[in-house]
């Protein structure tokens, strides 16, 4: 079957190996792979955070292949999802990212044409992320990285990341950001610790990036951002009011709004009238279409929803399909 040239880039996926380390070793971190009644398996980080259902689709290329075939998408960029690795000892942190990142290769050089994939870094130590780095850089089949929008109590414009992103944007390796779930009270109810918490997690992480001039230090860094930018766009005139008239805000060349082109984006916004605004802000040269597979609450048909959208062009389609990401992730 030859598909149209399209790409998911965001697409998680459990390898075997990483739910087996974490069965075998987390328990002496504080998380575990525990199963309920039906024998449906979840991580569990203590007693508050918990992914899953992990179905096969999670761990199963071929099913997983299935899938693409059935929905007409031609390739995946896998990735970790929470609780990622940063819970985890500097020991059975970097254990993690190698299973995951050998187990992303390992599916690339199987299937060169359907998968690539983001290494993941155990950033919870500065010097082991960097050993990491230089490793998964030579890794077939890698083609980013992939970060939290937080590191324990670290947020993305501490000092400690900037040899890595100097490092990521020298590689040509552009970072993608995933939320890590809001724990709060007032979230527990209704889902809104994803539906709420997940975009205005995104939102924060990349003032962080703006205001604390990691976009000003490294101007090659690519970063994207998940879930069409969060609660970002929309509150573009907020922060450009702060840099108006706060002291603390007028640490960097130019307003918030200003930035927003140095970030690319996914098309997870289950809004036709937000693409199309954020096409209009951003342009479709800086919007890659996702799925967040294989969650609940996934697109299952990411490239009719990228079809579906009627202000598009054939050009712009087609850039927002496969030719961005194609050149971002330099698969042309």
């Amino acid at each position: 079957m030859t598909l149209p040239l399209t790409i998911d880039t965001h697409a998680h996926y459990f390898p075997e190996s990483y739910l087996k380390l974490i069965a075998d070793h987390g328990q002496r971190c504080g998380t575990s792979v525990i199963a309920d009644a039906s024998g449906t398996r979840f991580i569990q980080v203590g007693l508050l955070l918990r992914t899953g259902p992990i179905t096969s689709h999670f761990y199963d290329l071929d099913d997983r292949l299935k899938v693409m075939d059935r929905t007409g998408v031609r390739m995946h960029a896998l990735s970790l999802t929470q609780p990622m690795v940063y819970w985890a000892d500097d020991d059975l942190g970097v254990r993690l990212c190698v299973a995951f990142n050998d187990a992303v290769a390992d599916a690339h050089r199987r299937h060169p044409d359907r998968f690539i994939g983001f290494a993941c870094l155990p950033l919870q130590n500065a010097r082991l992320a960097l050993e990491e780095l230089e490793r998964v850089a030579k890794l077939p089949g890698i083609r980013g990285l992939y970060m939290a929008t937080a590191v324990r109590d670290r947020e993305l414009s501490d000092r400690t990341f900037f040899p890595l992103y100097e490092r990521a944007a020298d590689l040509g390796l552009p970072i993608f950001l995933h939320p890590m779930m809001i724990n709060n009270e007032r979230l527990k109810q209704y889902y809104l610790i994803n539906l709420l918490g997940n975009p205005f997690e995104t939102a924060i992480a990349a003032s962080h990036l703006i205001f604390g001039g990691v976009m000003d230090a490294f101007p090659k860094l690519e970063v994207s951002l998940p879930h069409a930018g969060g609660a970002l766009p929309i509150l573009r005139g907020r922060l450009d009011r702060g840099f108006e008239i706060r002291a603390e805000c007028k640490i960097i060349k130019r307003p918030p709004s200003e930035y927003l082109r140095r970030f690319t984006y996914d098309t997870i916004a289950y809004s036709e009238a937000i693409m199309d605004c954020l096409v209009g802000l951003v342009g479709a040269d800086r919007i890659m279409m996702g799925s967040d597979y294989c969650f609940d609450i996934a697109y299952n048909d990411p490239v009719s929803v990228v079809n579906g959208m009627t202000s598009l062009n054939e050009e712009q389609r087609s850039q927002i399909l496969w030719g961005n990401a194609a050149r971002l992730l330099r698969l042309a």
